[in-house]
């Protein structure tokens, strides 16, 4: 009988061995995901919050970006936004932890939102389900959407834990984030403007193009037209070259973004180039007219 049994013990040890974790990959709203992106990586989405007055709505939820948009444009209440609670957070990271072996929440950078912040006191209250991992991506819309993506791809491998933390990682300095500003009126008015604070006094038919650096806003160029704006963000992801994943977001120009993403795709050939939204949330710093360009370099 000891026999037997211990012949049977050992492949249900070795198969044990050879599954690989599940890991959920969870983000906020400000990620700029498209629904079919977000379908398609399996990932969880957490809304941040916009208020106008006393109307208060989750980012893509309860309020869609046209109308948000067409409220903006109208409203004489200037909007705000906050991030999700810290309930909100564990209250999902609960909900995943029944279908899966660990969980890493990657989101905005900690200098733009306290959402990471929230996450990390929602582990709190959880923390005995299953391990529970939160990254500060340095980052926001679709820069840290396209960080993700990345994760989710790396997530599928099933290395360990750490592997899997070390590999995302590595990904938040090869993702960039450009931005052509319409006006930073709205930046501004978000408190969202870090060290381009200095390009407030310039004339107003100066279209800024700033970047995210060390998790905040820094001016790069000025340029005296949309056009010429445009033209740099080219020339700016021609300078970079090798491209491994590209978007381009927009607020209110969906031409433009479409135009500036089939340029890039037919002159450079990145693997792969998408186009999105700038969601509510994001909306109410950029405000109309912003389009943003998020790309990474680094092959998986």
């Amino acid at each position: 009988m000891i026999g037997i049994l211990q012949i049977l013990t050992i492949p249900a040890h070795d198969s044990r061995e050879k599954l690989s974790l599940i890991v959920k990959i969870v983000t906020d709203s400000t990620a700029d995901l498209p629904e079919d992106l977000v379908n398609e990586l399996g990932v969880t989405v957490v809304p941040c919050y916009v208020c106008f007055g006393k109307d208060l709505y989750r980012d893509r939820v309860d309020i869609s970006e046209d109308d948000f948009y067409k409220r903006l444009l109208q409203d004489s209440t200037f909007p705000t936004t906050t991030q999700p609670t810290v309930e909100d957070f564990a209250k999902v990271y609960r909900e995943l932890s029944s279908k899966a072996d660990a969980i890493i929440s990657i989101h905005i950078s900690k200098k733009l939102s306290g959402t990471c912040n929230s996450a990390l006191q929602g582990k709190k209250l959880v923390e005995n389900v299953c391990p529970i991992e939160v990254v500060d991506s340095e980052t926001t819309t679709m820069a840290l959407g396209l960080t993700v993506v990345a994760a989710a791809a790396i997530a599928k491998r099933g290395n360990s834990m750490q592997q899997m933390l070390d590999d995302i990682r590595q990904v938040v300095p090869d993702v960039q984030l450009f931005v052509l500003f319409d006006t930073l009126k709205y930046l501004a008015k978000g408190g969202r403007i870090g060290k381009a604070k200095s390009l407030l006094g310039s004339l107003l038919s100066v279209k800024p193009i700033l970047k995210i650096k060390d998790g905040e806003f820094v001016p790069v160029v000025q340029m005296r037209s949309r056009a010429k704006g445009m033209e740099k963000l080219f020339d700016l992801a021609r300078e970079v070259g090798n491209i491994e994943d590209l978007a381009i977001t927009y607020s209110t120009t969906p031409d433009d973004a479409r135009a500036l993403a089939d340029q890039i795709n037919s002159t450079l050939h990145p693997k792969q180039v998408r186009v999105a939204r700038v969601g509510a949330v994001l909306g109410v710093h950029g405000g109309p007219g912003v389009i943003a360009m998020a790309f990474r370099t680094r092959s998986l």
